[in-house]
């Protein structure tokens, strides 16, 4: 901090000499002074500055840049331009991935200048509102843009922005193989757009502990982004659109290998250790896979997909990250609530007279469970508020309290853990009682507890609060949001049918909508498929089985070889999805027969079946 200082005074002592200046970052931006106050430094290795300068135009926001000096900004500069490379290929193509390019500049040996994003937060402050261990967790990700998108329209625009650009950064970080991802090297617009930074490690050079490499999974895809997606904690059909766009990124890539070999080959000479032999190249060839046909380059990004979103490794890096980063973090730091977008005072609220806890209600979105109204009256007259809260807000508020002060000035919390079979409304009942009882000795505490900000923080409304003021919301399915209109009650499968060579190709894509089992528990479906006529039973294909859930996503491809193109008009596909069932008999959940005869196979055909009982599909 002292050296800091130091060379802010430095700073200062240059723009009263000259007035202004350009910044190396873009010719652009003429500044005519720093603002001290602004300026503070990052916990990283390098412990790079974080700088804000006075613009020149009176109308225009400081300029915020961050300094770095110990790094190579070229191999930075490098990755982003293969980036912006990338982003060209996919909006020339008509897909934008909404991908967030900043840009970045090499000043000297090992030192540079970085734009800030703004309106930008890291996956690690952004997972440990909800703890240390919030890298574990599933809804960090959903509840950090539901507090910055409180209109349901803005949500799903952020949600919608979160799915490409997280597709674009899963298909880009793969293909360059940037390592040390880990959670503060990821940031998340309010927006929802999600981008990488610090790009120190690439073409597979990962970090090692020991012989054990620190990047495992084939790329950063976690279990809380997939909440986001999917709006919950199980697959939806928006997953089916992630893996569909991170496919089609990805093959749109593979069409430029070439490109992307040839300007990486012109780098090898400019001294970058990173980049320095025909192995590294060899690297993105192996990842773009350049040999395989579009079909089997998608089956094997999904198993990618697959093999990221159930790795364990990434979610312990990120959890040592949290651990490593706990003890740079200064004592000023003041716990904040995940839920609530900014902090509020005695001053700025007014000083509450008294709170009651009204009653419970059943809430559907965005998961099932219970919300509490809280009737709280200020001391200014007439100045009454209802905020819903639910039961794990009420338990963070005790577990951010109990980080400032001693539990002998805090009440005790009513427990989380429920004994026995009594479920739903008996615990909401029984919950209400125990926790009107804490909010009422939390009021009535000692000063410095009942007036902290935390507490005037929690009863503050919320936009939530003000939408559902003195309304009784109607029930909604958890998964509403994303839900579509299916062709039968059996739900649809998704398949690319097409004809090359004598042999028909079936890729099974996706399945959305399949009925829960007669118990009520999700299914484990796969797909099994015959080309009739078949007395003996010759063309059974089966795709693997997914695990506990109603839309499923594949990506994999049935093969009939030997078909002869005459032989097509007299022959029908028959396709099952059955539930395995271990021990007992497989339940059939849906099927559907396609002639093929109906379908002109002289170019790939796609789309979605609907599945129902025995019967001729529709496409």
């Amino acid at each position: 901090q002292g050296i800091l200082r130091e060379g802010l005074e430095d700073v200062k002592q240059f723009f009263k000499a000259n007035g202004s200046c350009r910044l190396p970052l873009s010719p652009s931006l003429l500044v005519k002074g720093i603002v001290p106050r602004d300026c503070s430094y990052f916990n990283s290795n390098a412990v790079p500055l974080k700088l804000s300068f006075q613009n020149v135009d009176p109308l225009g926001e400081n300029i915020r840049v961050i300094f770095k000096c110990g790094d190579d900004l070229r191999q930075d500069m490098l990755t982003l331009q293969m980036i912006r490379i990338m982003n060209k290929i996919w909006v020339q193509e008509g897909l934008d991935m909404r991908m967030v390019i900043f840009r970045c500049f090499s000043t000297g040996r090992g030192r540079g200048m970085v734009e800030m994003i703004p309106n930008a937060e890291t996956l690690r402050k952004i997972q440990v509102e909800h703890g240390v261990t919030g890298s574990f967790k599933d809804r960090p990700l959903a509840d950090w843009l539901q507090k910055h998108n409180p209109e349901e329209d803005e949500y799903e625009k952020a949600v919608e922005n979160f799915i490409y650009s997280c597709a674009g950064c899963c298909v880009a970080t793969y293909v360059l193989g940037i390592c040390d991802r880990h959670n503060d090297n990821i940031m998340l617009k309010t927006t929802g757009h999600m981008f990488h930074i610090d790009f120190g490690r690439f073409l597979g050079h990962a970090q090692m502990f020991g012989n054990i490499k620190r990047d495992r999974a084939p790329f950063v895809f976690t279990s809380d982004m997939a909440y986001v997606i999917n709006g919950g904690d199980k697959p939806s059909s928006r997953f089916h659109d992630f893996v569909d766009l991170c496919c089609q990124a990805y093959n749109l890539i593979r069409k430029h290998t070439h490109l992307f070999l040839n300007l990486l080959g012109l780098m090898l000479s400019c001294g970058i250790p990173e980049l320095s032999d025909l192995e590294d190249l060899k690297y993105v060839y192996d990842a773009l896979r350049p040999q395989d046909s579009d079909a089997d380059a998608t089956t094997y990004f999904t198993r990618l997909i697959e093999s990221s979103l159930g790795s364990v490794a990434t979610k312990l890096n990120f959890f040592i990250h949290n651990l490593a980063q706990m003890k740079f973090t200064g004592s000023d730091a003041r716990p904040t609530l995940s839920f609530a977008p900014r902090t509020h005072t005695i001053k700025t609220s007014g000083r509450i007279r008294d709170v009651f806890l009204c009653r419970h209600e059943r809430v559907f979105n965005p998961s099932k469970g219970y919300t509490y109204v809280v009737k709280v009256q200020r001391e200014s007259p007439g100045e009454v508020a209802f905020v819903q809260r639910t039961f794990e807000e009420f338990q963070e508020l005790h577990n951010k309290l109990r980080l400032l002060f001693p539990s002998s000035l805090l009440p005790s919390f009513p427990s989380r853990f429920v004994i026995g079979r009594s479920r739903g409304e008996a615990v909401a009942e029984r919950r209400k009682e125990e926790l009107n009882g804490y909010i009422w000795h939390l009021i009535h505490a000692a000063p410095e507890v009942a007036e902290c900000d935390l507490i005037y923080t929690f009863f503050h409304p919320l936009p939530r609060d003000e939408k559902a003021a003195g309304t009784n919301p109607t029930p909604k399915p958890a998964d509403a949001t994303w839900a579509r209109p299916l062709g039968k009650v059996g739900g649809e499968v998704k398949l690319s049918i097409s004809y090359k060579n004598n042999k028909l190709f079936i890729m099974v894509m996706h399945i959305r909508g399949l009925p829960p089992l007669q118990d009520g528990n999700d299914p484990d479906p796969y797909v099994k498929t015959y080309l009739l006529p078949d007395p003996q039973k010759t063309t059974k294909r089966k795709t693997k089985v997914a695990r506990k859930t109603c839309n499923p996503t594949y990506n994999e491809m049935l093969v009939y070889d030997g078909i002869p193109r005459g032989d097509l008009q007299q022959r029908e596909l028959r396709l099952s999805v059955l539930s395995e069932e271990g021990f007992w008999e497989n339940i059939l959940l849906g099927e559907v027969g396609i002639r093929l005869r109906d379908l002109d196979l002289a170019q790939e055909k796609m789309g979605w079946f609907a599945l129902g009982s025995r019967g001729h599909g529709t496409l």
